[in-house]
C-alpha cells in the first residue's frame, strides 16, 4: 500500500508536533464522545491517553534509532517493543479503575475499551502509521455514535435484583412467583429472610428481565399486593 510503502522514519521538530497533535485530536474525538454521556473518563482522559502514547512510541524509536549502531558485543541491549508493551500494560491499569462492578451489573466496559482503543492510536501515530490510525478512529465513532443506537432495536436479557419486605405469611412466596412468572421476569438466584420479632419477611430475587415493563410501572404493581410493606428493584 502507497501508505506503507512512504513510511520513513524522520524524527524534524515539524513532524515530531504534527504526530503529537493529530493523536491529541483523535483522542480527543473519541473522548469527547464519552464526555458527553456523562463517564468518568472523558475528553481529557482520552486525548492524555493518545497523546502520551503517541510520546512513548516516539521516545522509543527514537532511542532504537539512537542507540541502534551499538553491536552484539555492547552492554545495552535495545528492543524498540519493549516501551510498546509497557504502554498496554499501563492503559490496563487504567481501564481496571474505569470498571465498577455494581451487583450483578458492570459498567464501565466500553469506556476501558476506548482507554484500550485509544492507546493504540497514539502507538500508530507515534510510528508514523496516520492511515490506520485515522481509520480506526472513525471505526471506534461509528461503534459509539452508530452502533449504539442499532443495540437499542434488539431485546437484551437485563439483571435486576428486587427485594420485598412482606407481613409475615408463608402464603405469599407462591403469589410473588406467579406475579414475576406473569411479567416474564425469570428467577435466578432467591433469598429470603424472616424476623419473628417484627411480624415480617423478606424476599431477595435476582431477577433476568427481557420484557419492556418499567421499574416504576412495577413498583406500583407490587405495592398494590396484599401483605406487601416495602420494594426495592435495582
Amino acid at each position: 500500500m502507497e501508505w506503507f510503502d512512504s513510511f520513513n522514519i524522520n524524527y524534524d521538530a515539524l513532524t515530531v508536533a504534527c504526530r503529537l497533535v493529530l493523536a491529541a485530536i483523535l483522542g480527543g474525538l473519541i473522548g469527547f464522545e464519552r464526555e458527553t454521556h456523562g463517564r468518568p473518563a472523558g475528553f481529557r482522559t482520552h486525548l492524555l491517553v493518545t497523546t502520551g502514547a503517541c510520546l512513548m512510541m516516539l521516545i522509543s524509536e527514537i532511542f532504537y534509532v539512537k542507540y541502534g549502531i551499538l553491536d552484539d558485543n555492547s552492554v545495552v541491549r535495545l528492543d524498540p517493543g519493549r516501551v510498546a508493551a509497557q504502554i498496554i500494560t499501563g492503559i490496563g491499569f487504567l481501564g481496571a479503575g474505569a470498571i465498577i462492578k455494581e451487583g450483578f451489573a458492570v459498567r464501565g466496559l466500553t469506556t476501558a475499551a476506548c482507554l484500550w482503543v485509544s492507546a493504540g492510536i497514539g502507538m500508530a501515530i507515534g510510528a508514523g502509521l496516520y492511515f490506520p490510525a485515522v481509520l480506526v478512529t472513525a471505526i471506534a465513532l461509528f461503534s459509539l455514535l452508530i452502533l449504539k443506537r442499532t443495540e437499542r432495536l434488539f431485546k437484551k436479557e437485563r439483571y435486576r435484583t428486587l427485594r420485598i419486605h412482606c407481613l409475615y405469611d408463608d402464603d405469599v412466596l407462591p403469589k410473588l412467583e406467579s406475579f414475576l412468572a406473569e411479567r416474564k421476569l425469570r428467577v435466578v438466584n432467591f433469598g429470603f429472610e424472616k424476623d419473628k420479632t417484627a411480624g415480617e419477611i423478606a424476599f431477595t430475587f435476582v431477577v433476568s428481565q427481557s420484557s419492556d415493563v418499567h421499574r416504576n410501572e412495577m413498583i406500583k404493581d407490587f405495592m398494590a399486593m396484599e401483605g406487601v410493606q416495602k420494594v426495592r428493584f435495582t
